[in-house]
């Protein structure tokens, strides 16, 4: 079988992290591009990359390129999306995956009229631990699903020039890390959410730095959601039944999980290799998606962002390419 060629977009922290995974895997990347030519040399160099383009053209331009993983500010992400439909080439885009559910619809239409994949890489739907939580829920040993509780938050440097806190370049807590939150929240719904409610604090530049957000789906299942760019939160997450609840060490990126059943039986200790990164099941996810034998769970990532897309809009926060 044919091994599948990735082009990098961006040459940030998280880029370097997938790189690292592909060198795990002991695989090679073929191409960089990076609106800084020496930032895209010099990554190339670091992970043997065998092209670095210096214009975006040049790069959507090589027929060799198959999947294209985008790693840049969230504002940018529709435009090399819309780019990798017109040229043919799948692509993988790092979370958020756009700004807000209009674009993303773009995004989805024209892979869809391209015949290509076009996914964001979030962890939590790939990662072994949730598959194997989601085969006692599908058994139905854990009973009905009642409440989720989920949080997540750093003390970032409260610098408002920073990406974190700067609007130009998507700024804010809801895209940054919410979308980790929300997502892990609507991988154990059994339906979107159809009620929420909040309350946030904004940054001076207008973003959102602070919030807490309750959802409710028509069969009653609930969600709290708490976030912060300014204060450390334990990244911890529980998701509780009828009969048992199952907690996550990390969730974003969990090798852990742990069930507790109420009828005092002993708990259920699940745990995959601490020492394969999380971003190896994404590749591998993907590569599966492209051959056309698995699936990137979409349909997710499009619920997250429709949640994401509302609240925004009632918290006032509007990035310059929404106006």
């Amino acid at each position: 079988m044919k091994e599948m060629k990735w082009g990098f977009i961006g040459c940030g922290h998280i880029a370097h992290e997938m790189a690292d995974a592909f060198n795990e895997k002991g695989r090679k990347i073929y191409a960089v591009y990076s609106r800084s030519f020496d930032r895209a040399r010099d990554f190339a160099e670091s992970y043997g990359i065998c092209k670095a383009y210096e214009t975006a053209e040049e790069f959507f331009a090589d027929p060799e390129i198959d999947i294209v993983y985008i790693a840049t500010p969230h504002n940018r992400h529709i435009e090399y999306i819309l780019e990798a439909a017109r040229n043919g080439k799948h692509a993988l885009c790092e979370k958020a995956i756009t700004l807000n559910s209009d674009e993303l619809d773009r995004g989805i239409a024209a892979c869809e009229e391209s015949g290509v994949i076009l996914a964001e890489a979030m962890t939590v739907y790939h990662m072994p631990v949730f598959t194997e939580v989601s085969k006692y829920i599908e058994r139905g040993e854990l009973g009905r699903l009642k409440l989720i509780e989920v949080n997540l938050g750093s003390n970032k440097d409260y610098d408002m020039t920073n990406r974190f806190f700067n609007p130009e370049l998507a700024g804010g807590a809801m895209l940054d890390i919410g979308v980790y939150a929300l997502s892990f929240a609507r991988r154990f719904l059994s339906e979107n959410a159809s009620e929420v409610k909040s309350v946030v604090k904004l940054a001076p530049t207008g973003v959102d730095e602070q919030a807490v957000m309750l959802l409710n789906n028509i069969k009653g299942e609930m969600v709290s959601v708490t976030l912060s760019l300014t204060a450390k939160l334990p990244r911890t997450a529980a998701v509780s039944f009828e009969k048992a609840y199952a907690e996550f060490e990390s969730y974003n990126r969990s090798h852990k999980a742990k069930i507790t059943f109420c009828d005092g039986c002993q708990p259920v200790m699940i745990e995959s290799d601490p020492d394969i990164s999380p971003l190896t099941y994404e590749i591998e996810d993907m590569e599966k998606a492209v051959r056309g034998i698995g699936d990137m769970r979409l349909d997710l990532t499009r619920d997250v962002m429709k949640i994401m897309t509302d609240v925004r809009k009632e918290w006032g926060v509007i990035y310059p390419e929404e106006k």
